[in-house]
């Protein structure tokens, strides 16, 4: 059974950065396609990122691309979301989420399209 644990979220100024890091453990990762969502308080779940279980290929939302860069270590099991220019509206709980899915092309899915989930982490953006 493959379990996900988010970490690296926390207080960040406007302008700054953090590192997210998923770990995988209890199965394979290198099968597994994953997403970062996130979730803000009285808002629906975001897609965020994805990257594909290779790690050839990702794709953004347009919210964040050019600030965050998603990249993975299968080696380590591990995903890795970096961001960039926080910005407050970028104040959520981030999560993410893994399928068991080896195709070449990552494509922002909705949430219900993935089977596994970690707890997510808090990150705030604020002065």
């Amino acid at each position: 059974q493959l379990q996900l644990v988010e970490s690296g979220g926390g207080l960040v100024q406007p302008g700054g950065s953090l590192r997210l890091s998923c770990a995988a453990s209890g199965v394979t990762f290198g099968y597994y396609a994953v997403g970062w969502f996130r979730q803000a308080p009285g808002k629906e779940r975001e897609g965020v990122s994805c990257i594909s279980s290779s790690g050839g290929s990702t794709d953004y939302a347009d919210s964040v691309k050019g600030r965050f860069t998603i990249s993975r270590d299968n080696a380590k099991s591990t995903v890795y979301l970096k961001k960039n220019s926080l910005k407050p509206e970028d104040t959520a709980v981030y999560y993410c989420a893994a399928e068991a899915n080896t195709w070449a092309t990552a494509t922002m899915k909705s949430p219900h399209e993935y089977n596994y989930w970690g707890q997510g982490t808090q990150v705030t953006v604020s002065s």
